[in-house]
Order: structure tokens, then C-alpha cells, then sequence
């Protein structure tokens, strides 16, 4: 298990525009060719987004892309029609497959906050598409089989413990609150890369929030 601090992300966005970014993989102008992914992960944006701010019209193509919002609203719309307001624990998933432009914006009057992620689809190319599950709940996995993933989101309460599941990776991202996990204590923006999970239990020491990704290896020959 490789911790990975909230301290050691990377300051991107706009912050005179609004726009607060901080990146756990390589992303943009920061290069770093030895944090490029996490099985299928390659990136975990946390954006801190003010009234009225956002990300104007842009494309993206091969690439699954997950976003929780923490606290606010997010505003999104897309070249394939789907106009959407995702708030707290509403989960939205939009597959860009061979191609989608869209917009992410703040409209609302309070500060929006949201962890994205992006991840690699073990094929590439198809039609984009896009699902919003709104107050997904703890016991409902969301699995992304073109990226072979599954998300399981916790919501623990001060000594409770949930298991992580056994998988070949798993990404852990603690959203909000205190968790220990495999002797680790980890805080708001922490996260752990885990290889070959095996028999792992995460404690809440406060109320707390958590994103687990399974991940299962990339079977292609």
C-alpha cells in the first residue's frame, strides 16, 4: 500500500478565475512520468469551483470519466444534449468514448467542491454516453466495466469499519473525515494505491467518506 498525502498534490486550475485544482497523477504542464496511473486511474482532480466559475466548452475523447460532488452543485452539459445539476452524494458519469465536448460550470451561489476521476477504457473508440445516479447509496456499487472498475462509496461513523475489497488494485479516497487503514491514519484528500487487497478493513475514527475503487488487471492479449 503506497499513501499518497493531500499535501503532495499539485496546485493546477485558475485560482484568479475561480478555479481551484489540486491533481494526485501527472496531468497538464506537470509531467511526471512516474505517477502516470493506478491500474485504470489517471487522474483524481479535487476542484474547488466559486459562484459563477467553471470550465468553458472543452473535448475529451478514451476516457471514462467519474465525478462526486462534495458540497455545492455542478451544472454540466454536453455536445450529446444531456444538460444536468449534480449535487451531493449524485453520482455522474459521462463516457466520452470516440469523442464529447462539454462544459462543467458553478452556477449557483455557493462554492461548489468535487473529486473527479478519470480512467482508461480497455477499448477504445464507441459512441459517448452519459448516467447520472442521484443519492447513490452505500450498498449500491457503481461499476464501469468498459474500464473494468467498480466504485463503492462509505460513509462511515465514528469506529465503524468497512471491508476493502479484495482486488488486484484499489484506489481509496478519503473524501471527508479520518480513516485508518492498514495502520495508516488518513485525512480529507489522503488517498492509498493498494496492490492485491486481501482481507483489508478501513475504521472511521470521525464521521467520515470514502471512495473505494476495484479494479480488476486489464485482460487483453
Amino acid at each position: 500500500m503506497e499513501v499518497r498525502r493531500a499535501g503532495e498534490r499539485y496546485r493546477g486550475g485558475d485560482p484568479e478565475g475561480g478555479i481551484d485544482t489540486w491533481h494526485a497523477f501527472s496531468f497538464g504542464p506537470h509531467y511526471d512520468p512516474d505517477n502516470l496511473r493506478f491500474g485504470a486511474v489517471i487522474a483524481c482532480n479535487e476542484e474547488r469551483l466559486a459562484p459563477g466559475a467553471g470550465f468553458d466548452e472543452h473535448p475529451h475523447s478514451h476516457t471514462e470519466i467519474v465525478t462526486w460532488v462534495v458540497e455545492g452543485e455542478l451544472t454540466h452539459r454536453d455536445s450529446a444534449g444531456h444538460e444536468t445539476r449534480v449535487g451531493p452524494g449524485d453520482l455522474q458519469h459521462l463516457s466520452a468514448a470516440a469523442g464529447v465536448r462539454h462544459v462543467e460550470r458553478n452556477d449557483g451561489d455557493a462554492p461548489l467542491t468535487f473529486v473527479q476521476m478519470w480512467l482508461t477504457p480497455r477499448e477504445p473508440g464507441g459512441d459517448p454516453s452519459y448516467d447520472m445516479v442521484p443519492g447513490i447509496a452505500d450498498a449500491t456499487p457503481y461499476a464501469v466495466p468498459a474500464a473494468g472498475v467498480t466504485l463503492h462509496v462509505r460513509r462511515l461513523h465514528p469506529g465503524e469499519r468497512t471491508a476493502v475489497p479484495d482486488a488486484a488494485f484499489v484506489y481509496a479516497h478519503v473524501v471527508r473525515g479520518e480513516v485508518r487503514l492498514a495502520g495508516e491514519e488518513l485525512g480529507p484528500g489522503d488517498a492509498a494505491r493498494i496492490t492485491g487487497a486481501e482481507g483489508l478493513e478501513a475504521v472511521a475514527a470521525t464521521p467520515a467518506e470514502l471512495l473505494l475503487w476495484e479494479m480488476t488487471p486489464d485482460e487483453r492479449p
